[in-house]
C-alpha cells in the first residue's frame, strides 16, 4: 500500500485509425517521462481516435496493443491506462484497459455510448461498474460520455480516484471542465480527466483540458490547452482521509440500487 500515488497524464494528438503509428508516438512520449510513476494515463481510443469504423481498427485482448501495454507496464514498472476498440466474442467494445506491471489486466466497457455520434449502433454498452485496486488505491475507471451521468459515478464504494479518458470536442469543453470538477467535489475523491488534442478525420477539434482535481475541487495541473503535453502529479491518501474526516459529506449520501 502506498500513501502517495504518482500519476502521469499524457495529452496527445492521435493519428486517425492508425494503431501502429499511435503506439510509436505514445512509446516515445512514455519514454520521455524521467520520473518514476505509478500510473500512466492515455486518452480514449488512443490507437485510433473516436472512430465508428470499428472493424478497421479492432483488436483482441491478445492483440498487438494489449501486448504493447503489457511490455510498457513491465519495463516502466507502472500501470498504463487507456481505451481502445476491442472485439470480444463477436462484439465491438470501447474498452478501457488498466494494465499492471505484474501482467494483470483489468478492464471496463464504456457504459454510456455516445448516441449523438451513433456509438450505440457500433459498440456494445457495458453493464458493470469497475473499481480497480492498485497499490492500495481504489480507482473508478470510466470513459468520456460517462462523465455526464453522475449516478453511474457516485462514490458508494469509497473509491479514492475517479478517472475519465476521453475524446471530448471543443464546442462542449466548458461542460468537461465543470463536470470533472463536480465529480471530484461531490464524491470527495481525486478526479482525473485525460482528453486528446488536435483535429480528427471527421473534422472534430479537441482542445485537451486534461487535468486532475483534488477532493475539494482544486485543480492540480497546468497543461496548456490545444497542445500536447505530459504532467506528473502526486496524489495523497492523507489529503483524502483528512478532508473526509473533517467534512463528512459522504456520510450523508443517498442509498440506491442501480438498475442496468
Amino acid at each position: 500500500m502506498k500513501d502517495q500515488l504518482k500519476v502521469a497524464i499524457i495529452q496527445s494528438n492521435l493519428v486517425w485509425e492508425n494503431p501502429v503509428q499511435n503506439r510509436i508516438n505514445f512509446a516515445n512520449k512514455i519514454e520521455s517521462i524521467s520520473q518514476i510513476v505509478d500510473v500512466i494515463v492515455l486518452p480514449e481510443m488512443f490507437t485510433s481516435g473516436f472512430t465508428m469504423n470499428a472493424e478497421s481498427v479492432a483488436e483482441t485482448m491478445h492483440g498487438e496493443t494489449v501486448n504493447w501495454m503489457l511490455d510498457i507496464a513491465k519495463r516502466k514498472a507502472s500501470a498504463i491506462v487507456g481505451s481502445l476498440v476491442i472485439k470480444d466474442d463477436g462484439e465491438y467494445y470501447n474498452r478501457l484497459l488498466f494494465v499492471k506491471p505484474d501482467g494483470t489486466i483489468e478492464y471496463y466497457n464504456k457504459r454510456h455510448t455516445f448516441t449523438l455520434a451513433g456509438e450505440h449502433k457500433v459498440y456494445q454498452a457495458g453493464k458493470k461498474q469497475k473499481i480497480i485496486t492498485y497499490k492500495g488505491w481504489n480507482i473508478a475507471a470510466l470513459i468520456c460520455y460517462d462523465l455526464r451521468f453522475p449516478v453511474w459515478a457516485r462514490n458508494t464504494a469509497n473509491y479514492d480516484v475517479v478517472l475519465y479518458v476521453a475524446n471530448w470536442p471543443k464546442p462542449r469543453i466548458t461542460a468537461w471542465d465543470a463536470l470533472l470538477k463536480a465529480r471530484a467535489i461531490e464524491n470527495m475523491s481525486y478526479c482525473i480527466g485525460v482528453n486528446r488534442v488536435g483535429l480528427d478525420a471527421t473534422n472534430h477539434e479537441y482542445p485537451g483540458h486534461s487535468t486532475i482535481y483534488d477532493v475539494l475541487g482544486k485543480q492540480l495541473t497546468s497543461l496548456e490547452p490545444n497542445k500536447e503535453g505530459i504532467e506528473v502529479i502526486e496524489l495523497s491518501k492523507e489529503h483524502i482521509a483528512k478532508n473526509r474526516r473533517h467534512l463528512g459529506f459522504l456520510n450523508d449520501r443517498d442509498t440506491f440500487n442501480l438498475i442496468v
